[in-house]
């Protein structure tokens, strides 16, 4: 199974939010360290624009010998798909770069789910969520974006999972709560959408 880490420097709310330095570390590369730490995973890839902007950050994934992807900017859907396709995998396990606490073991649940059932079309712990933001994993099959690409809206490929969601009774989709889901603090927040959010949770780097 393949991690397809999404990520670009253009955030409007946060720009160069990925190539920020936390205690003398870019936030991406607490993404892929904390993704790393999962034994269910063969491969790390960061699928990133093709546009200018993200030229730096491609620079600093060849440099530490990161595999990446270079796609469309806003076409997230069909960046995802073509990022797979190249690696050849029916199947990807999707974590966004805005979350450098992603907890490995969210992601060998996943990975768990899926081994039991591999006809199904996406295992996600967002639908619906019980999980702090930032701590959101799904896996996707490669061919369904294929097949449902040219239904979506502008926002939807960007936002890639939404139409899924919206047209769920079309799909085989399998989530997973987390296991205090009472105790579930739609507050708590680890994932970086600002600058602000870094204060909120820079006691945990």
């Amino acid at each position: 199974m393949i991690v397809i880490i999404q990520a670009r420097s253009s955030s409007k709310r946060f720009p160069r939010k990925v190539l920020f330095k936390i205690k003398k570390k870019l936030l991406i590369d607490y993404v892929i360290s904390r993704v790393n730490l999962s034994k269910k995973i063969k491969k790390i890839i960061v699928s990133t624009s093709s546009h200018k902007s993200d030229n730096e950050l491609v620079s600093h994934l060849k440099k530490n010998r990161v595999s990446y992807y270079r796609g469309s900017l806003k076409n997230v859907a069909l960046r995802l798909y073509y990022t797979a396709k190249k690696y050849r995998s029916n199947f990807f396990i999707r974590i966004s770069g805005d979350s450098p606490l992603i907890d490995p073991k969210i992601i060998n649940r996943a990975v768990e789910k899926f081994l039991k059932n591999r006809k199904i079309d996406i295992v996600t712990n967002v639908f619906p969520r019980t999980f702090p933001s930032g701590q959101s994993v799904e896996i996707i099959r490669t061919n369904i974006i294929k097949s449902n690409i040219s239904k979506m809206s502008p926002l939807e490929k960007e936002h890639v999972t939404s139409f899924f969601y919206s047209n769920f009774t079309k799909f085989r989709i399998v989530n997973f709560k987390n296991k205090n889901s009472q105790k579930y603090n739609k507050k708590l927040k680890f994932s970086v959408d600002k600058k602000s959010d870094l204060k909120k949770i820079f006691k945990y780097f």
